[in-house]
């Protein structure tokens, strides 16, 4: 039976080399370097031929912050975490994370992260403990260290106890827990979490965002999050929207969704051209969403009233919500986030499967 794994050849530095440069000390950045910001992006561009998956970037993410990066599949969310981990080389522009090149020095830049990928990576013939074992004797730590953090580890993400049971026999959302338990082993400054609920069960999606702020708050680490679910973004300190490889917004939720400009008010009515006509005489911008028409106002909860009793066209029925952040999406590119298929983007999450197994 094959028993490597992903990280055999995600981390490349010798665990001896490891030792002797200081393991502890390798998670801080070099001399001279702020440790404000943990992650610094400059006009950062990545290429498949003729296809650009991420296109000139630039951001900053503070230590000890919570950072998402939002966007439907195809927007370049994985490209970007790719070269952030060392995992592809930037085509251009420039990116320092725990304050190291990530081209001129990944094997710094690997010591500070922890990551867990999209597509799970641990090795289901091997147990719980023998995953994290695999991993911790690859980051050098020492026999008995190794030991002492195995066994936090599983009892932090509540697989204490499952230690010698086989990784195949894990549920998704327990296999989620390894890898993140794997991830932390090693205390990195910044943790990479590449849709870490994707095709999970909304009640395994819950149990899976309280063990990552439990992980926050226990490790003081940073969290980098990409995600397409609203909801998740939404518990994050600052989002960056991404589109089509652009980064369109970048602030907290909050602000984000004050661009939307008010109340969002869905009307559904079998006369939409004549409801259309009626709004927009208001100076409104009504849209189509799902068989409705959907539109900002500034005070949705005096409008809506007054609208019931002055339309001349019928409604069905008519609904008031707050603005959310694919409102913002929508207000941002013109249309909702969805699952998008793009050819070159499938064909590099494949050869980066190839390549990691």
């Amino acid at each position: 039976m094959q028993r490597w794994s992903t990280w055999a050849k995600f981390l490349v530095v010798p665990p001896a080399l490891l030792r002797e440069a200081g393991f502890r000390r390798a998670y801080g950045p070099p001399r001279g370097v702020s440790d404000v910001n943990v992650i610094e992006v400059r006009a950062l561009s990545r290429k498949f031929g003729a296809f650009t998956a991420v296109d000139r970037i630039s951001f900053a993410v503070a230590a000890g912050e919570m950072f998402g990066f939002l966007g439907p599949n195809g927007a370049g969310k994985t490209t970007t975490i790719n070269m952030l981990c060392t995992l592809l080389k930037p085509t251009s522009g420039q990116a320092l994370v725990a304050g190291h090149d990530v081209v001129r020095r990944p094997d710094l830049v690997r010591r500070a992260i922890g990551l867990v990928f999209q597509d799970g990576s641990l090795d289901e013939g091997l147990t719980a403990a023998e995953n994290l074992y695999f991993h911790a004797v690859l980051y050098g730590l020492p026999a008995p260290e190794r030991r002492r953090r195995v066994a936090e580890a599983l009892e932090v993400v509540g697989l204490g106890g499952r230690e010698k049971q086989l990784v195949r026999t894990f549920s998704g959302g327990m296999k989620r827990r390894l890898e993140m338990a794997r991830g932390l082993l090693h205390r990195p400054r910044i943790l990479f979490l590449d849709e870490p609920t994707l095709g999970l069960d909304p009640q395994t999606r819950k149990y899976i965002w309280e063990y990552i702020h439990d992980l926050r708050r226990r490790y003081e680490v940073t969290v980098f999050l990409t995600t397409h679910y609203m909801e998740e973004a939404e518990g994050c300190g600052r989002v960056a929207v991404m589109d089509h490889g652009r980064l369109v917004a970048l602030d907290a939720p909050a602000n984000l969704k004050r661009r939307v400009g008010g109340d969002i008010i869905t009307l559904r009515t079998p006369e939409r051209a004549r409801a259309r006509e009626y709004l927009e005489r208001r100076g409104l911008a009504p849209r189509e969403a799902d068989g409705a028409l959907e539109f900002e106002v500034p005070n949705g909860e005096e409008f809506l009233p007054r609208l019931l009793q002055e339309a001349d066209f019928a409604v069905e029925s008519a609904g008031l919500r707050r603005p959310t952040l694919e409102d913002v999406f929508i207000k941002l590119t013109g249309r909702a986030i969805r699952d998008e298929t793009l050819d070159a983007h499938d064909q590099m999450r494949a050869h980066m499967r190839r390549w990691r197994r």
